[in-house]
């Protein structure tokens, strides 16, 4: 793994988006797009991997490491982005 203080490409920060029941409910809901992140990506980490992927804006960003040992990350959307219009875009709808 290289060292932390070069910065890693967008792809290697977030893995790919969860697409479980609940991540469905929170797109829909919260306008919330719930994504598996690299370990040591910290948020403005995946704010920034977020925004050059997918050119969307995060409002906030929420982690957790899972009992299995990965990151996940809930990357609420600003109010001009809409999650689901997005999800469908990435094709996880």
């Amino acid at each position: 793994n290289p060292p932390l203080s070069f910065p890693s490409p967008p792809h290697q920060t977030i893995k790919y988006p969860l697409t479980t029941e609940s991540a469905m409910k929170k797109i829909e809901d919260n306008n919330t797009i719930v994504f598996i992140v690299d370990v040591r990506a910290n948020k403005p980490k995946i704010r920034e991997a977020v925004k050059k992927m997918y050119d969307i804006q995060a409002a906030k960003v929420n982690t957790l490491i899972r009992p299995d040992g990965q990151k996940k990350a809930f990357v609420r959307l600003t109010q001009d982005h809409d999650a689901l219009d997005v999800a469908s875009k990435i094709g996880i709808i």
